[in-house]
């Protein structure tokens, strides 16, 4: 197995683990059984345990991203948000223990893994701003401490949806689509039409 396709194992074998246990919970022992190698070898791979824990949280937050893109194909500005949302929420459905690590993760003293949660939160703020001009608003300071206001609560809202589902994943998707654009215009944004 050539260096890159046995350290890709690695780090899937680590996501396997945190879809069933918090992330401090997977030692470098289970991963190197599962993976059929010596703990020398996945240090070999990972300087430490913290170094392997935070691949992981960079593995899953590229994996994420990559799942939420935008599909520049659709031409209504709600259907875009509306159909990245809808993959966030089906990535996060998919991988629910490992993504309320990650969130939660956010928190943490480690100082890589709140660098990694906030790039990640970067992007996608960047992602919804990009498309503030189809959406009539200009953006400004105001525009952007909304939208990511609007992020934390889309991320509170889906965690308490993964722990308690009180409602269908439609109708999760509806609450968040519909809050973008009216914390936008609670916040005073100009509106360029």
């Amino acid at each position: 197995m050539s260096p890159e396709a046995r350290r890709d194992q690695l780090l899937t074998l680590g996501m396997e683990m945190i879809a069933q246990r918090p992330l401090e919970q997977v030692s470098i022992e289970a991963i190197a059984e599962a993976a059929g190698v010596s703990r020398a070898l996945l240090f070999h791979y990972f300087e430490s345990k913290q170094h392997f824990h935070i691949a992981i949280a960079q593995k899953q937050a590229d994996d994420m991203l990559v799942c939420t893109a935008p599909d520049e194909s659709l031409q209504d500005p709600l259907e875009i948000l509306r159909s990245s949302l809808a993959n966030f929420v089906d990535y996060i459905s998919e991988n629910s223990v490992a993504y309320q690590v990650f969130v939660r993760g956010a928190a943490s003293a480690d100082p890589a893994m709140r660098e990694i949660f906030d790039r990640t939160r970067q992007v996608m703020a960047s992602r919804v701003l990009d498309h503030g001009p189809a959406f009539g608003i200009t953006v400004t300071p105001i525009v952007e401490v909304a939208v990511h206001g609007w992020m934390s609560f889309v991320e509170e809202v889906a965690i308490g949806w993964l722990t308690d589902p009180v409602m269908s994943r439609d109708e999760l998707l509806g609450m968040i689509t519909a809050a973008l654009p009216a914390i936008i215009a609670a916040s005073g944004a100009p509106v360029t039409t």
